[in-house]
């Protein structure tokens, strides 16, 4: 069993980034619904017209893996927490904890995209993870396709290393190439 207890949030002027919890299940409701036009290309959890229900059970498991350590979901909130500007997280897909590796995800609702947020949150993500989570190594992840993704990765000042093709299977069916960027501790704190 994993005992690895996780940082709860990191907060700024302009937003905090926490784990959900059982009452933002209104808030992912609303922010998902009002931005899936914009989400369902790349965001295979984001459901047309998502119930109370399911973004209940969505931010309940979250939250429950979270708390196991096996996945670190969070969301972006307003400074007064009534409005969640998106999501993001630390995910173990290149292993475990022992690894001290995690993939930076994020979304950025519909009204808030294209304003420089993503940006922001990323290089919060990126002191956070360095400074007080085990991360040697985050890497973020853009379909080749989604270039404003890409450009919020160097604006981070994170590293391309190169394009998985035909990487994944995206909500339509079809096959994407996938843009990898990564920053590694030795070269963040380095350069901080």
């Amino acid at each position: 069993m994993n005992t690895y207890v996780a940082p709860e949030s990191w907060t700024s002027p302009e937003f905090s980034i926490r784990s959900y919890h059982a009452g933002d299940g209104p808030l992912l409701r609303e922010a998902t619904n009002s931005s899936f036009d914009h989400l369902k290309a790349t965001m295979p959890w984001a459901l047309r017209d998502q119930t109370e229900e399911e973004a209940l059970s969505l931010v309940r498991r979250f939250r429950a893996r979270y708390l196991m350590a096996e996945d670190f979901v969070m969301g972006i909130f307003s400074p007064a927490g009534d409005e969640l500007l998106g999501g993001t997280g630390f995910h173990l897909r290149e292993g475990g904890l022992e690894s001290g590796n995690a993939e930076v995800g994020m979304w950025i609702r519909a009204e808030r995209a294209g304003q420089g947020l993503g940006t922001r949150v990323l290089r919060a993500m990126l002191a956070w993870g360095f400074d007080e989570w085990p991360w040697q190594r985050i890497a973020w992840k853009a379909s080749a396709d989604n270039v404003p993704s890409q450009r919020v990765a160097e604006k981070a000042g994170m590293q391309p290393e190169g394009v998985l093709r035909s990487h994944l299977i995206v909500p339509d069916g079809s096959r994407r190439d996938t843009a990898l960027y990564a920053a590694l501790r030795s070269e963040w704190q380095a350069e901080s």
